[in-house]
């Protein structure tokens, strides 16, 4: 790509892969025809396709519709396949509901992005709790229980995506009652739930910290349309900002990023929310803001690479400080390629405005740093180049056509590995 141009425009913002992922495991509960609408056209998607074919269901995407139809089982199967499984780290959402389901499951480790450890210890106390008997063996979780799982109230150390989504999933089938307290709040965990709750759960407290569940016996397949995805929206939105650009995010929901929203404008953006999206424009250099990551509704650890590009090319000096992910900085170095004035110290991260940024090879190391190095390569002088770039595919659908509609000066390179 070349830097330079202004991105101006309107991009429409597809279903989250972070929570279309967990929906695909929640259709699990109930055997039949569930159908997913708004699915993005991402590489995860495909993976966990496989992963849930394997377990015995029938999985139809209709890719240009953005559907996807899972007909699950009367009985799924216990043991999920490794390779899949450790191709991407929400794979992991499968032990709760093949437990609740079946009485018994076996997922291997699951992989994902390089960005740091995120141990299970959370998923594994909660379902612990639940009544499952779990163990490590040959590599893979292995659950069992005697019978049906019992409710039981279960604090969080940490309020964990995954472990929330887990332990949601394991208690609407569960006798009695479930209560997570400190129950991650994200979007994503709120969309799962209204899923659930349409397919026939009791859970009181959406969106809020502390989750009632009230066991059922059963679940129904439904159709449910996904959330629009927060991370590509501002994506988007931090691009347009750094090329001072102009850009209408149609089917974006700004109180879903009210954090990152307050951040652009303090860097001097103009932000104007509509019925149908919101729309970022900006007029001069950004100015430099500070930025703590915390869970949810803190500022996304999954935006923390495009926010640190943001900064390369602000006026002024930023500390950027990583909460949730120890290996996040990988990225810097990649940054410090193209010109980027920064120093990394733990999990914090100081960037001076640097004079400009200059092309050169880089390597995306995972889904978020890859977008974040497209960004920067969007306003450095020259051409950039960005390697492995699969990384990106795992979730942002169209990334280089969506970015070349809005005026970027981007190709991806055919047969090979760079954008």
């Amino acid at each position: 790509m070349k830097g330079g141009s202004r991105l101006t425009g309107e991009v429409e913002i597809p279903g989250a892969k972070n929570s279309v992922l967990k929906l695909m495991a929640a259709s699990l509960l109930a055997p039949g025809r569930t159908t997913l609408s708004a699915v993005p056209d991402i590489l995860d998607v495909g993976v966990m396709a496989n992963v849930l074919t394997a377990l015995g269901a029938s999985v139809r995407w209709d890719v240009a519709g953005g559907t996807l139809t899972i007909d699950a089982p009367e009985v799924p199967g216990a043991a999920a396949d490794p390779g899949l499984v450790r191709r991407i780290r929400a794979s992991v959402a499968i032990l709760g509901p093949l437990v609740a389901r079946r009485g018994e499951a076996r997922v291997a480790l699951p992989g994902g992005d390089a960005i740091g450890s995120r141990a299970l210890d959370l998923h594994i106390a909660g379902l612990r709790r639940l009544g499952a008997v779990i163990d490590v063996e040959d590599g893979a979780l292995v659950a069992r229980t005697s019978g049906r799982l019992q409710g039981a109230s279960i604090w969080l150390d940490f309020p964990s995506v995954g472990a929330t989504e887990n332990l949601l999933m394991a208690g609407v089938l569960a006798k009695g009652t479930t209560v997570i307290d400190n129950a991650a709040r994200e979007p994503e965990i709120a969309d799962l739930c209204h899923l659930l709750i349409e397919m026939g759960a009791r859970i009181d407290g959406v969106g809020g910290s502390t989750l009632v569940i009230e066991g059922v016996d059963e679940l129904r397949p439904v159709s449910h349309r996904t959330v629009p995805d927060r991370i590509v929206a501002g994506t988007y939105a931090i691009g347009t900002v750094m090329t001072q650009g102009d850009v209408l995010l149609r089917g974006a929901r700004a109180e879903h990023l009210g954090i990152v929203l307050e951040k652009l404008t303090a860097a001097g953006a103009t932000v104007d929310v509509g019925a149908d999206g919101f729309r970022v424009s900006a007029d001069d250099r950004p100015r430099s803001v500070d930025v703590v990551t915390l869970p949810y509704p803190g500022f996304p650890t999954d935006l923390l690479p495009q926010v640190i590009a943001l900064e390369a090319v602000s006026q002024g000096i930023s500390l950027i400080t990583e909460n949730v992910f120890d290996s996040r900085f990988v990225f810097c170095r990649e940054l410090l390629r193209l010109g980027a004035q920064l120093r990394t110290d733990g999990h914090h991260v100081v960037v001076r405005e640097s004079p400009r940024l200059v092309g050169a090879p880089v390597v995306a190391s995972d889904v978020r740093a890859g977008a974040g190095l497209v960004l920067a390569g969007l306003v450095a002088e020259g051409t950039t180049e960005v390697h492995d770039v699969h990384h990106i595919d795992r979730g942002y659908a169209g990334f280089v056509e969506n970015l070349r509609a809005l005026g970027a000066d981007i190709r991806r390179e055919r047969g090979s590995a760079a954008a």
